[in-house]
């Protein structure tokens, strides 16, 4: 039995009855990530002799009687931007490669206490700034199904190690599409959850600003919305070092099965492919007895979006464009030289003022999401990207986040959001994209698992 290519949920199943241990499960991983990790750099540091320690010590205390946890010996992934006890939080930068972790992020520590066997740490560009993932310090992430396309970023490691059977769940962080757009990519699923959801924090950095807080997240991406489902329950376990963390229900009051189609939110331009994968799901959701209504517009996206580029720029970009400098990585440095002109004409009370917008715009969204509790909209509005798209100058930097808007715009009103790969156009992934009210992930992950029963590209690949 090829154990890599079982979902969490069926692997943990078969680890907690006996019917096969953890050794034999991280040994088949180990084998998989050997045999194709060359071809596509997702994971870029891992241990063999610790990944083994891990499984054994879930099987002894499965031969104790004790409870081997929800991810009984699942190979998990992690992604290189969040503390590991014992490994570098590199944030692919080569000025953080001796920044090594004396303690587990919660969300790291959750997915220990779950029985999560950590496999290695997924890629990510220099600073988890881009929807490409190079650097200077690991290289470059290839996207297993399709080299030409870009596998995502920032969590393109993830994605891509997902996608090539690398783990059955992946770690990810979200601050503008970086677990939504790889899982869209490298055509798995993804979901960034509600602000407060799952706690996070590393130990090893300084305190971060106020955008960031407010707008990064960390999430789980997988082959299946069960996996998600399950990803979510174990990252989302209390942590009191997040002052954030809410202890809201994983389920909320029961509702309507009504999904709400917008196939151009704020006017985006979407190419043919990404419109007949919305309807193709909005019928899959028809079919499966939800009632779905179109709409021409949402509440503002493009000043949500806006208003996330003022709490990124406005809030310590001058310190991230030196450290770039100083770190040497040209994809960065373009990206920020980018957006140089707006962010050092933005006035001293910038912040100020989108924390006061964030308030308006955030009800807006909670208002209309009451009374449609399932928004379905497009990830992108492009298929993914050619890989390098963000290297050709300002017109691809432009074309990137004009295509991108509801990666950026959603992020910044706590709301959580679900990529569901539908299909391939050739052998480019394409799907969408569910949005729910605040703590609503169950809504996202009802509607995904309808959508998901109409078909969904073969996963895990062989890298191409």
């Amino acid at each position: 039995m090829q154990l890599w290519r079982l979902t969490a949920t069926d692997l943990a199943a078969l680890i907690r009855a006996g019917q096969v241990s953890a050794r034999e499960a991280a040994q088949d991983a180990l084998a998989r990530l050997d045999a194709v990790n060359g071809r596509i750099n997702a994971v870029v540091e891992h241990r063999p002799e610790d990944v083994l320690k891990q499984a054994d010590a879930v099987d002894a205390a499965r031969a104790r009687g004790a409870e081997a946890g929800m991810l009984a010996g699942v190979p998990v992934t992690v992604k290189v931007n969040v503390d590991q006890r014992g490994f570098a939080t590199t944030n692919g930068l080569r000025l953080q490669r001796d920044l090594v972790a004396q303690n587990d992020n919660p969300v790291v520590a959750n997915l220990r206490r779950a029985g999560a066997v950590l496999l290695g740490r997924t890629n990510t560009p220099a600073f988890s700034l881009r929807w490409f993932t190079t650097n200077q310090l690991h290289g470059e992430t290839k996207n297993p199904r399709d080299p030409a396309l870009t596998p995502g970023g920032s969590s393109g490691g993830a994605g891509a190690a997902v996608a090539a059977g690398i783990g059955a769940i992946a770690h990810g962080t979200d601050i503008a599409g970086s677990v939504r757009y790889p899982a869209y990519a490298c055509g798995v699923h993804g979901l960034r959850p509600s602000l407060g959801r799952i706690p996070a924090w590393n130990p090893s950095s300084p305190e971060r600003g106020i955008g960031p807080q407010l707008m990064a997240v960390s999430g789980p991406l997988a082959r299946s919305i069960a996996d998600i489902r399950l990803g979510l329950e174990v990252m989302a376990a209390p942590d009191p070092r997040d002052p954030w963390w809410v202890p809201a229900p994983l389920v909320g009051p029961e509702c309507p099965r009504r999904a709400t189609l917008c196939v151009r939110p704020g006017g985006l331009a979407v190419v043919p492919e990404v419109e007949a994968a919305l309807r193709d799901a909005a019928r899959r959701l028809t079919e499966a007895g939800w009632t779905v209504t179109e709409i021409v517009d949402t509440p503002p996206i493009r000043e949500a979006s806006e208003l996330q580029l003022q709490l990124w720029l406005g809030d310590g970009y001058a310190a991230v464009r030196a450290a770039a400098e100083r770190e040497g990585d040209p994809a960065a440095i373009g990206l920020l030289e980018s957006f140089r002109t707006r962010a050092e004409t933005m006035t001293p009370d910038a912040i100020a003022l989108a924390l006061t917008r964030r308030a308006t715009l955030a009800r807006d969204w909670s208002l209309f999401l009451a009374e449609n509790p399932v928004l379905l909209v497009p990830v992108s509005g492009e298929l993914p990207f050619p890989d390098g798209l963000d290297r050709t100058g300002d017109a691809g930097i432009a074309r990137a986040f004009e295509a991108n808007l509801l990666q950026v715009g959603l992020a910044p009103l706590g709301i959580p959001a679900l990529t569901v790969t539908t299909g391939l156009v050739g052998r480019t992934p394409v799907g969408v994209q569910l949005v729910a009210a605040r703590y609503r992930e169950d809504l996202c992950l009802a509607a995904g698992a309808a959508i998901e029963a109409g078909g969904v590209p073969d996963m895990p690949v062989d890298p191409a």
